[in-house]
């Protein structure tokens, strides 16, 4: 978690500004490597990091100019949505890898059926991730969150 210093001086726009920017370079430090699937903690680190800044957007957006804020918190919450729906197929994934460990040989196989299930929808809840970061990229979220924490 990015360390942000607010003073007593600063006024209720400028310690918004300065934990959206802290909130939105911890996000963005997160995307790297954040669709590989096997390693499921970074999207996890990810989806922590976009929730903090959502709830920073959500309780200084009243400070901040309008319709910069709606439209990135809007953007925030389609790539929080993505990353939670990865998330969620690669919790119910390792809970049944672990429960297939301590499974009977007849209930292996059908863990393995529901794994494989789970895999096909953990690649395609990657490819909506995915699209949720292209689309990040193309209306320039960045540069946006950029422009309300200068």
């Amino acid at each position: 978690m990015a360390d942000i210093e607010l003073r007593a001086d600063q006024s209720y726009s400028e310690a918004g500004q300065a934990v959206i920017g802290a909130r939105a370079r911890e996000m963005f430090a997160r995307a790297e490597g954040v669709l590989d699937t096997d390693d499921p903690e970074r999207v996890h680190k990810m989806r922590v990091a976009t929730r903090r800044l959502r709830a920073a957007l959500e309780v200084f957006g009243a400070g901040l100019p309008r319709k910069p804020t709606r439209a990135a918190l809007a953007d925030v919450k389609k790539l929080a949505g993505a990353l939670g729906e990865r998330r969620d197929c690669d919790v119910l994934i390792e809970l049944l890898d672990s429960l297939r460990r301590e499974a009977r040989s007849a209930e292996r196989a059908a863990i393995d059926q529901v794994v494989s299930e789970l895999r096909d929808e953990q690649l395609e809840a990657n490819a909506h991730l995915a699209k949720a970061l292209a689309h990040a990229e193309e209306v320039g979220l960045v540069r946006c969150l950029r422009k309300l924490s200068p």
